[in-house]
């Protein structure tokens, strides 16, 4: 009789479609990360509702995906999806030797992965991410997860988990960075200010829009670049014209996450303006990449060397003007969380 392979089972909203696709850039590269530090581990993930594909499942770099294609369609349909769900977990436990699930977000995934490690007696965690930590996440009373079950990626989350639903997560797992990913070769700082992620309310675009325009009335060679896409897009592009700022901040619409990767190493200030950040792990390929990072938001109780941290814009445009009028910007690679490592304290938890 064939011993049943252990098996990991990821549970996620939503997952890469196909090799070089990039949905959860973080999350993707930590299974690639688990599968290099545990390569006798069998992983399966679980995408509830993207990619919307055909196919029952497929090869992701060795992993099997089982994509549901639920494609956010409403209440009635989480009903047949979360069944489908269920049917597919009870398969997979009859046919591996399953350690355990992890889910990222504490998502209807969660929810689902919850009941039936529950039912089953297996050990399931979930990853907090980020805005899955709010008060608003309804998901949270109906998983009722024990802090033991909990992982959030900073200091700064597991406080707000704890204000927002009474549950103090134990864990606390960062993301992690992959330095293979970045060149070693000599590149050139010619960008100035860079800025990445979605044009959305959260985000702060026009903050850091506003923090350039006051830079250049006291450095009128400036240049900075913008990442992305989103509903601001065009309020964004509005407020360039309107501070004259066309030709000096470009939009440079989505980047796979090399391109983003390269564009660092291009940079000197990375200026992270969003409200409310679990973990950027924008920000740590920033460091990683040599820029200097400068955000609201402070994600772990202790300083990150080169993570430069400010309450106002007032106090962004400061520290911006002193990192950029030095002589001498300190450029050298900042890893705070290596991938691999993060890939074993996870997986140790099984």
């Amino acid at each position: 009789m064939n011993k049943k392979a252990d098996t990991l089972l990821i549970l996620s909203p939503a997952f890469a479609a196909y090799e070089g696709d990039e949905v959860l850039p973080a999350q993707e590269n930590l299974v690639r990360a688990i599968n290099k530090t545990h390569p006798l581990l069998n992983v399966i993930i679980l995408a509830f509702h993207f990619p919307v594909v055909q196919q029952k499942e497929y090869n992701w770099y060795g992993n099997t995906i089982i994509p549901f294609s639920g494609a956010m369609k409403g209440k009635t349909n989480s009903i047949f999806l979360w069944a489908q769900v269920w049917r597919t977990l009870k398969r997979l436990k009859k046919q591996n030797n399953i350690i355990g699930l992890f889910s990222f977000f504490c998502s209807e995934s969660a929810f689902v992965g919850h009941y039936f490690a529950r039912l089953y007696k297996l050990k399931h965690f979930i990853w907090v991410l980020g805005q899955d930590a709010k008060k608003e996440n309804k998901q949270v009373k109906r998983i009722h997860p024990k802090e033991e079950e909990l992982i959030v990626i900073s200091d700064f989350l597991q406080r707000e988990f704890e204000q927002s639903h009474g549950i103090k997560p134990k864990h606390i797992i960062p993301i992690g960075i992959n330095p293979t990913l970045f060149s070693t070769d000599r590149i050139e700082r010619d960008i100035d200010i860079l800025g990445a992620g979605s044009f959305i309310p959260l985000k702060q675009y026009n903050v850091f829009i506003e923090v350039f325009k006051t830079l250049t009335e006291r450095m009128p060679n400036l240049t900075a670049q913008l990442l992305g896409n989103g509903i601001e897009e065009h309020r964004l592009k509005e407020l360039v014209k309107q501070f004259n700022l066309v030709g000096k901040l470009s939009f440079e619409g989505k980047k796979t996450n090399s391109e983003v990767l390269h564009l660092m190493q291009r940079t000197k200030i990375f200026l992270h303006t969003s409200s409310y950040e679990g973990f950027g792990a924008v920000a740590l390929e920033a460091l990683y990449a040599g820029a200097q990072v400068i955000s609201f938001c402070q994600p772990m109780n202790k300083q990150i060397e080169h993570w430069h941290i400010v309450q106002t814009k007032e106090e962004m445009i400061e520290k911006a003007f002193q990192i950029l009028q030095s002589k001498h910007i300190d450029c050298t690679p900042i890893l705070p969380y290596e991938i691999h490592e993060i890939a074993r304290k996870i997986i140790a938890l099984y």
